[in-house]
C-alpha cells in the first residue's frame, strides 16, 4: 500500500520584535487595565510582523491597501519555506506535482501557488489547490488533500501555509476580543513536503469536528479596513470539551490509546486554550511544551502555527521508529481537526 509521508518541513518569519515593543505602539498611552493584564498573560514573548505601528502603520488602511502589501510580502517568505521543505525532503521543485496553498489573511491573483510555482521552477504540469478563509486549522485539511493526492495517485505534494495577520491589525480600544487578538496573532509562512512512501512522518489519518452551535464564538469577518476578528471568552471551555471525543475517536480508530502518543502538535490558540486541551486530554507539562515554546517565540500565527510545533518536534525530539505524533487544531466554525501521523525511519 502507498503511505503518504511528511518527508520535510520548512518555515519563514518577517522581522522579529518584542511583545513589549508592540505593546508600546499599540497603546503609547500604557493602555487600558484590560490590555495590560491580557498582554502579560497572553504567553507571547516575541513575534514576527511585516507591519508594526507606529512605524509602519496600516490601522487606517483600507483593505484594498492590505490585500496589496500582502502580495508584496507573502511571496518572499513562501518561496523561502517552500525551498526550505524541498531541501529538507532532498527534493527538487520539478518534482513536485501539486502545491496547495492555504491562507486566509490575504487574497491575490494570480495567487501564491501561481507564483511560488513560477519563481521556484516548478513544472507547467502542476496541480495546484487553493485553501481559503478556513483560519488556524487550515493546515490539517490542507494536509489531507496532499496526503490523499500522495495515496491515490502517487503524487508529490507541497501544502504551503502563509499568514500575514499584521496587515489586519485595528485601531487600539479596550474590546476584549480586539486585545487579545493583538495581543496574540503574529506573521509565519510554513510548509511540508509529502511524498508516497519513504522515511518520514507517516500520515495515518485525519479527522475532522464542527460544532454549528458554537459558531458565532469565533469570526473572521472581511471589512472595509482589513479582516477583523472577534472572540468569545468562551472558546476555550468549548474547545476544551470537544477536543477529548476527536482525538480519542482518532486514536481508537487505530487501536491507540492517549497513553501510545509518543509527541502532540497542539496549536497554541492561547495560554488558557493550551491549558484546557492538556486538561482534556490529560497530558503533562513535558507534552505541551514545544506548543507553549512556539507561543512563546512566535505568537500564533495561524494556519502555519501547528506546523510550526511539529517542525520543532522533529528537530528536538528523537523520535524512534513506529512512535506516534498527534496534530491538533481548531478555528473558526467552530471547527477542530486532528491529524495521526507515524515516525518512520525507512521504506
Amino acid at each position: 500500500m502507498v503511505r503518504a509521508v511528511i518527508a520535510g518541513l520548512g518555515s519563514a518569519f518577517p522581522a522579529a520584535v518584542s511583545q513589549h515593543a508592540v505593546y508600546e505602539a499599540l497603546f503609547p498611552d500604557d493602555g487600558p487595565s484590560v490590555a495590560r493584564r491580557l498582554w502579560r498573560s497572553a504567553g507571547v514573548e516575541r513575534r514576527h510582523a511585516v507591519a508594526v505601528p507606529p512605524v509602519d502603520d496600516v490601522r487606517g488602511w483600507t483593505t484594498e491597501a492590505r490585500m496589496r502589501r500582502f502580495g508584496h510580502e507573502a511571496l518572499p517568505l513562501s518561496k523561502e519555506a517552500v525551498a526550505s521543505c524541498l531541501a529538507g525532503a532532498g527534493l527538487d521543485a520539478a518534482e513536485v506535482d501539486l502545491l496547495t496553498v492555504v491562507s486566509c489573511t490575504g487574497y491575490t491573483s494570480p495567487g501564491m501557488d501561481v507564483l511560488v510555482a513560477r519563481d521556484l521552477g516548478m513544472p507547467p504540469s502542476l496541480e495546484r489547490v487553493q485553501v481559503g478563509h478556513m483560519g488556524c486549522y487550515a493546515a490539517l485539511p490542507g494536509l489531507a488533500v496532499v496526503a490523499d493526492a500522495a495515496v491515490a495517485r502517487a503524487r508529490t505534494g507541497v501544502l504551503l501555509c502563509v499568514e500575514l495577520s499584521s496587515l489586519h491589525v485595528q485601531p487600539s480600544c479596550d474590546e476584549v476580543d480586539q486585545v487579545v487578538a493583538h495581543a496574540l496573532f503574529s506573521d509565519a509562512a510554513a510548509a511540508v513536503a509529502v511524498r508516497p512512501g519513504g522515511p518520514g512522518l507517516e500520515i495515518i489519518d485525519i479527522a475532522a469536528h464542527s460544532d454549528p452551535v458554537h459558531a458565532e464564538l469565533l469570526r473572521w469577518d472581511i471589512t472595509d479596513h482589513g479582516f477583523r476578528v472577534h472572540l468569545s471568552p468562551e472558546i476555550p471551555a468549548a474547545i476544551e470539551a470537544e477536543v477529548g471525543p476527536i482525538v480519542t475517536g482518532l486514536l481508537s480508530g487505530r487501536g491507540l490509546e492517549i497513553g501510545d502518543v509518543a509527541a502532540w502538535a497542539i496549536h497554541p490558540g492561547g495560554p488558557r486554550i493550551v491549558d484546557g486541551v492538556g486538561r482534556s486530554l490529560g497530558l503533562e507539562a513535558a507534552a505541551l511544551e514545544p506548543t507553549r515554546s512556539v507561543l512563546a517565540d512566535h505568537g500564533n500565527c495561524s494556519s502555519p502555527t501547528v506546523l510550526l510545533v511539529l517542525e520543532r518536534l522533529v528537530a528536538e525530539r528523537a523520535l524512534d521508529d513506529g512512535d506516534h505524533v498527534v496534530c491538533v487544531a481548531f478555528g473558526a466554525g467552530l471547527t477542530l481537526y486532528a491529524a495521526l501521523l507515524r515516525w518512520r525511519t525507512g521504506q
